[in-house]
């Protein structure tokens, strides 16, 4: 099944490619802007100390970055998903192009992290897709980090952030926040990657999307692919923002809820539901139309 089959995005797609009036941010690495499957797409750079555009193609958070924009911006016709590509792109990049690629998720601390979200909702976005693993934890950096999540929610703007590559069952300071969708990855049968993290709080309130062979755009001109939580969050963010294209006077708390129990109820348990945005798109088109009747 493909991925985009196995979170039922296939009808969605069909009736939308996004609307310029919604707008995600990207909080990673940079991406490769002359791109020629992102030459239609709407994106616009948040001013910082690293750049949007890519000056070394080979590193791995130009890589990283250009992946993960293919699955939200890219064409249509093109190998990557390209579930909004008519959505605004905001790109905020977190990962300087020295790292070096070590087949883990890229890294930064809770105080970079926390400017990022701020910046991102300063800059107008609606939903941010973060993937992200922290480089270190501590209560100044982690209560700086909760602030600015508190901030998001505040204004609106819904985060969805990959569950992380450690294989391990617990939280984080990003994923045990309320207001944050984690992502957890899984195959095309449904089965969580055994590299994925899982945990109560992502079990709880996060969603699992494909994480397994996920092809996205390349930094020289090649498809890519990748596994892990950074190649699903991009998959729940995207659906995020069609559902807001259609459903524009959706509030932020509709959609989450929405998107997170839109498949039913779930069990508590530490793996959580394949999105299903299908019925994500029912619930909410209920909610609008019995607004209109009432």
């Amino acid at each position: 099944m493909s991925p985009v089959a196995l979170v039922r995005l296939s009808a969605l797609m069909e009736r939308s490619s996004g609307s310029p009036t919604i707008t995600v941010a990207l909080i990673d690495g940079p991406v490769v802007l002359d791109h020629p499957d992102l030459a239609r797409s709407s994106i616009r750079e948040i001013p910082g100390k690293l750049k949007g555009t890519c000056n070394l193609a080979d590193s791995a958070a130009c890589a990283h970055g250009t992946f993960v924009a293919g699955i939200l911006s890219a064409r249509r016709e093109s190998e990557a998903p390209g579930i909004c590509p008519g959505c605004t792109l905001l790109l905020r990049p977190i990962f300087a192009e020295t790292a070096e690629g070590n087949g883990q998720m890229p890294s930064a601390t809770p105080e970079e992290l926390a400017d990022a979200l701020v910046d991102s909702v300063e800059a107008g976005a609606r939903v941010i897709n973060l993937s992200s693993a922290l480089v270190r934890s501590g209560s100044k950096g982690d209560s700086k980090l909760e602030e600015a999540f508190n901030h998001a929610a505040r204004h609106g703007v819904i985060t969805v952030a990959a569950a992380g590559n450690q294989g391990t069952v617990g939280s984080t300071a990003i994923t045990r926040h309320p207001w944050v969708i984690p992502v957890a990855a899984c195959t095309p049968q449904g089965v969580p990657l055994k590299e994925s993290n899982l945990g109560r709080s992502i079990g709880t309130r996060g969603v699992s999307a494909p994480g397994e062979n996920i092809t996205s755009l390349g930094t020289n001109g090649k498809a890519q692919t990748f596994n892990g939580t950074s190649a699903a969050a991009p998959f729940v963010t995207g659906a995020i923002a069609l559902l807001w294209s259609e459903f524009p006077a959706a509030t932020a708390g509709e959609i989450k809820l929405a998107v997170t129990q839109g498949g039913g109820q779930r069990q508590g348990a530490i793996a959580p539901p394949i999105l299903n945005a299908q019925a994500a798109y029912r619930r909410i088109a209920s909610l609008q139309n019995g607004r209109r009747a009432a």
